[in-house]
């Protein structure tokens, strides 16, 4: 059986290995977010949902993970609500 995919709650980014999280401020790796949305306990930029979406689009388009900036957009755009730094928006 396949584990669980984890994703940070803020890019979706894939969280498969310790340094891909983030850190709490007593140090501790963050169970939700990743190095680069969060740091210190903070996250690390006052990004709006939809600013972090065009952040991320050049990454997954070039990743492979969609075929085109403008597919990626319209699957984040359903995909990035459910996030737990979103959903609360």
């Amino acid at each position: 059986m396949e584990a669980t995919k984890v994703f940070c709650q803020s890019c979706a980014m894939p969280l498969e290995k310790p340094e891909d999280f983030g850190t709490e401020c007593c140090g501790a790796k963050s169970a939700d977010y990743c190095h680069y949305c969060y740091k210190d306990g903070a996250f690390t930029s006052e990004a709006t949902m939809e600013g972090m979406i065009e952040v991320c689009v050049p990454y997954v388009v070039e990743a492979g993970v969609y075929p085109t900036a403008e597919k990626a957009r319209a699957e984040m755009l359903v995909f990035f609500p459910t996030l737990k730094r979103w959903a609360a928006q």
